[in-house]
C-alpha cells in the first residue's frame, strides 16, 4: 500500500485535521464491533462510521482533542518518552518517530508510536495500570483487546512486525518494561482488510445519506 508521511505533532491541531475521515489503528476494534450472537452491528461501529461521514463531509476533525482525556490516557501521554527510551536502551534499536502515515490509496491511516528501519517493525507503547502491566507479563503475549490495532498499522505501512510494549516505572526496575513481538499474519492481514473495505464502503452511503439531508433542508 503506498502512503505519505505527514509531519505534524501527534496530538496537534494539524495531526487532527490529518486523520480527519479516515479509520485510524486506534478505532480498528470499532470496525470490527459486531455481535458474536448475531453479528448485528454494535454501538461503537455505529457511532464511528457516523463520525467518519462527518468528518468527510465537513472537511474537518470532530475529536479536536479538546475533550474528555481520562487519568489512563494521561499517564499513557506523559510516560511514552520514557518508555521508547527504555525501549531502545534494551533492545537496541533505533526507532524514528513520525506523526500521520495517510494511505494514498484509501481513508485510512495510522500513528505510529515509532518504526526501525523505514516501517520493517512498528513499535506500539502502552503504559498500562500496574495491574494490567503485571497482567500482560504473565501472560506473556500481546493482548487480545490490542491485535486490530496492530493488524491496522501493519497493513497500511507494510510494517514485517509490531513489538507490543508495555511500561509500568512503579514496578521494580527490571521489570519495568514488557516487550512481545507481535509478526505480521496475511490471513489476519486479509481478513481485516476485507472487513475494513466493507466498512469504508459503508461510510461512503452515509456521506450519500447526510448530503441528500441537506440537499433536502435547503430546498
Amino acid at each position: 500500500m503506498n502512503y505519505a508521511i505527514i509531519d505534524a505533532e501527534q496530538r496537534s491541531p494539524a495531526w487532527f485535521s490529518a486523520r480527519a475521515g479516515r479509520v485510524t489503528a486506534s478505532k480498528a476494534a470499532d470496525v470490527l464491533a459486531l455481535s458474536k450472537k448475531d453479528g448485528k452491528e454494535l454501538a461503537a461501529r455505529r457511532d464511528y462510521r457516523t463520525q467518519l461521514a462527518l468528518e468527510w463531509l465537513l472537511q474537518r476533525p470532530l475529536d479536536d482533542g479538546s475533550g474528555y482525556q481520562n487519568a489512563d490516557m494521561q499517564r499513557g501521554v506523559e510516560l511514552e518518552p520514557d518508555a521508547l527510551a527504555a525501549y531502545e536502551a534494551v533492545t537496541g534499536a533505533v526507532v524514528r518517530r513520525t506523526g500521520f502515515v495517510a494511505s494514498t490509496e484509501r481513508n485510512i491511516g495510522v500513528s505510529t508510536d515509532g518504526d526501525v528501519d523505514n516501517f520493517t517493525g512498528l513499535v506500539e507503547i502502552k503504559a498500562p495500570r500496574a495491574a494490567n502491566h503485571f497482567g500482560y507479563i504473565k501472560a506473556g503475549a500481546v493482548p487480545p483487546e490490542y491485535i486490530p490495532q496492530l493488524v491496522h498499522g501493519q497493513l497500511v505501512t507494510g510494517a514485517q512486525w509490531t513489538d507490543f510494549v508495555s511500561y509500568c516505572p512503579q514496578f521494580p526496575p527490571e521489570l519495568h518494561l514488557f516487550v512481545v513481538r507481535y509478526q505480521r499474519d496475511e490471513i489476519a492481514i486479509a481478513s481485516y482488510d476485507l472487513a475494513l473495505s466493507l466498512f469504508l464502503s459503508e461510510v461512503d452511503r452515509e456521506v450519500q445519506a447526510i448530503s441528500e439531508l441537506r440537499l433536502k433542508a435547503v430546498a
